[in-house]
């Protein structure tokens, strides 16, 4: 399926041909990567995951659409908010856990913490705690695919809230004039930390700033994963026969704070419970149901994503503690 160049303004509900098949694996992977979350908070609120937590609960369909466009040796880079990103990306629940809770089998080991998952081996080119920073770092890995002509794919992940920030626009310039394969998918759940879109952006569309830079556009909602794998695969393709970006704004929610120190009392409880009723997670269950699958199958999946993350966890809590920041500094 190809969509116009210039499709930005589809914010619609119009149904994605499904199949038990495609759905299911992706109705797992955002499970697990729910309830790794919900096990990272509640080791968080224990005392025995420290610094910073950004959890991705309500997004998962994003990340995990997103990322299912996509060829394995295709390069991601993502926010601090980056546990689903790199789970998506293949990475396993327990090197993530391991590495929040600050552990010598972590992902990069346990020196890196929640903001700063990184895996040569997958391709999973960081999270990044600098607002924005990361975006140019995204045109870089993609000017190498172009230059080297591995016919790469560069997905970088940000929020609507990084869209104001300097490095954001340099990204989208570079990739622009240069005609990079790269898609960038601003994930926007709403909310800049505490700050609701009215009082950050003047124009809400985040999407539109692909104009002035003479590249694609797309705009829809998030909570059908398989609108979000089929929509990216647009841009994915398009990006990888003719090297040209794509500027693509999903609109999300997450359902908790900013991170773990944030209430989110800036929001009403009804505004919470209204996206909650379009769940990603849910709808993807109701869907694989209207489809056949049966009850049976769905209980056995859902048992085996909360062994996988109990077994991380146990991982997670018996490996030993990472060595201090020293021995890794080269020595005279």
């Amino acid at each position: 399926m190809r969509m116009p160049k210039d499709a930005g303004d589809a914010l619609d509900d119009e149904p994605v041909p499904a199949t038990i098949e495609e759905l299911q694996p992706l109705y797992r992977q955002m499970l697990a990567i729910r309830r790794m979350e919900e096990a990272s908070a509640k080791a968080y609120s224990q005392g025995k995951i420290g610094g910073f937590l950004h959890l991705i609960i309500g997004q998962e369909a994003v990340c995990v659409g997103a990322t299912a466009a996509l060829r394995p040796d295709d390069y991601v880079v993502a926010t601090y908010r980056d546990h689903g990103h790199a789970y998506a990306k293949g990475m396993t629940a327990r090197s993530m856990l391991a590495e929040l809770y600050g552990k010598k089998t972590g992902l990069v080991k346990g020196l890196g913490g929640s903001m700063h998952f990184f895996s040569r081996e997958h391709n999973f080119l960081g999270g990044h705690g600098i607002v924005g920073g990361h975006v140019p770092i995204a045109a870089g890995a993609a000017f190498a695919s172009k230059y080297r002509g591995d016919g790469r794919v560069t997905l970088c992940f940000f929020g609507e809230g990084a869209s104001t920030i300097g490095g954001f626009a340099e990204g989208l310039a570079l990739a622009g004039l240069w005609k990079l394969p790269v898609v960038l998918i601003c994930e926007n759940n709403q909310y800049s930390m505490g700050t609701p879109m009215y009082r950050s952006l003047a124009v809400e569309d985040v999407s539109m700033r692909a104009l002035a830079h003479g590249m694609a556009r797309d705009r829809f909602d998030g909570d059908d994963v398989l609108k979000v794998k089929q929509r990216i695969a647009i841009a994915v393709e398009r990006a990888r026969e003719t090297n040209e970006p794509t500027l693509v704004e999903v609109v999300t929610y997450r359902f908790r704070g900013h991170s773990m120190s944030d209430p989110g009392l800036y929001r009403t409880k009804e505004e919470v419970e209204e996206w909650k009723r379009r769940d990603p997670l849910g709808r993807a269950r109701s869907l694989l149901v209207e489809l056949g699958a049966a009850e049976a199958d769905l209980h056995a999946l859902e048992d085996d994503v909360k062994a996988e993350i109990a077994d991380a966890v146990g991982f997670a809590e018996s490996s030993p503690v990472a060595d201090e920041y020293l021995p890794y500094v080269i020595k005279e």
